[in-house]
């Protein structure tokens, strides 16, 4: 907050950060205020929509790949699909063929590490953004404006193959078959998603897309004072495209039409999200937006399993921007081509924020 120096800010999130506590131990401690580096600044609280608000009775597209083989409802489904990424870049696909009873070992799998006693935990408590296994308390803890509500452990799954021995083994087996049942789901959607773009099926695997894979686990505990931070802030994600497993505790948001809808989780189902890069490489026929979590209200923690797809291989020099195939002289490239590098550095060199890359690389013709 603007009222602390930042000299007292950083030495508190610096002992927040060598405690390895993580935001589960301060509120298992019992506090009743959260600390100050937690309090999000008055223009992000204003906009805050409980979660029980039913202002927005729109949810995002619901999609039933069950008939995904029969040729009288792909093209359906391709449709639908291709649509809820223009209009909404959110939607949730149900019969996606991995059993409910792998979606609910996967959560209480990442539900059981975070409740591990610290000293156990901790050993994995490292900020080393870049492979292997992470466990920490907000990846952008110091380069953010105020801090979230979360702990999340994070694996570099690929395209480096991640030794299984580096997981923790509480939820080693899980997350192993999780990047498989998750990458599975996330390849038919790309496959779904090319086929909306008028390119073959297989444009996206070719392309590597699916191939950069980052797995992340994260536990939103219960929070003391929940109208004054938020559990992620409101962000879009960088790469391809995201699948969100979740359980059932509320908390999820979508930026819709100008109003943020709460996300209602449907029992079996996988949330499906456009990255920025989806958005780039498809010249903005498909649409990545803004999302975030609220902080948690309830005594049970909301958990996540998150994963992440991005490409592998860049183009010749490294990088990348639209597709040509889906140039023509009406519909021009609306982006520049980008750098591995400048993507990269993008992310990093900041905290959380929605479509700073876009932006940058937007050609203005007028």
């Amino acid at each position: 907050m603007a009222a602390i120096s930042g000299y007292d800010r950083l030495k508190e999130l610096k002992e927040f950060d060598e405690s390895k506590i993580g935001v589960k131990g301060l509120s298992d401690s019992g506090i009743n205020t959260i600390p100050d580096f937690f309090k999000h600044p008055p223009q992000t609280l204003s906009d805050l929509k409980p979660i029980s608000s039913e202002a927005s009775t729109d949810n995002i597209p619901v999609i039933d790949l069950s008939k995904i083989n029969t040729p009288d409802h792909h093209r359906e489904i391709v449709n639908q699909i291709k649509e809820a990424a223009k209009s909404w870049g959110f939607f949730q696909v149900i019969n996606h063929g991995v059993p409910i009873s792998v979606l609910e070992k996967s959560i209480e799998a990442i539900k059981a590490f975070h409740e591990q006693p610290q000293e156990i935990k901790s050993k994995y408590y490292k900020r080393d953004e870049s492979q292997g296994v992470m466990y920490a308390s907000n990846n952008d803890l110091y380069r953010a404006e105020a801090a979230c509500w979360l702990d999340s452990l994070k694996a570099w799954m690929a395209p480096k193959p991640l030794d299984p021995e580096e997981l923790p083994e509480i939820c080693r087996k899980e997350v192993v078959e999780w990047d498989l049942s998750a990458t599975k789901v996330a390849e038919t959607v790309m496959a779904l998603l090319s086929e909306g773009l008028g390119l073959e099926a297989g444009k996206f695997k070719e392309l590597t897309f699916s191939e950069a894979r980052v797995l992340v686990g994260h536990t939103y505990p219960y929070c003391p004072q929940p109208d004054l931070t938020l559990g992620i802030t409101s962000h879009t994600d960088p790469g391809v495209v995201t699948v969100l497993l979740q359980n059932q505790i509320p908390g999820l948001q979508v930026r819709h039409k100008d109003e943020w809808v709460n996300v209602k989780p449907v029992h079996g189902g996988l949330i499906i999200n456009v990255g920025d890069f989806l958005q780039i490489v498809s010249n903005g026929e498909y649409k990545s937006v803004q999302h975030r979590v609220m902080a948690n209200s309830c005594k049970e923690p909301r958990i996540s399993v998150v994963e992440f797809f991005n490409l592998s291989k860049w183009k010749g020099d490294g990088y990348y921007g639209p597709l040509p195939e889906l140039l023509s002289e009406e519909k021009p490239a609306m982006y520049r081509d980008f750098t591995a590098q400048e993507f990269l550095e993008n992310f990093y060199s900041k905290g959380l924020d929605s479509k700073s890359l876009i932006q940058k690389i937007t050609i203005n013709y007028s």
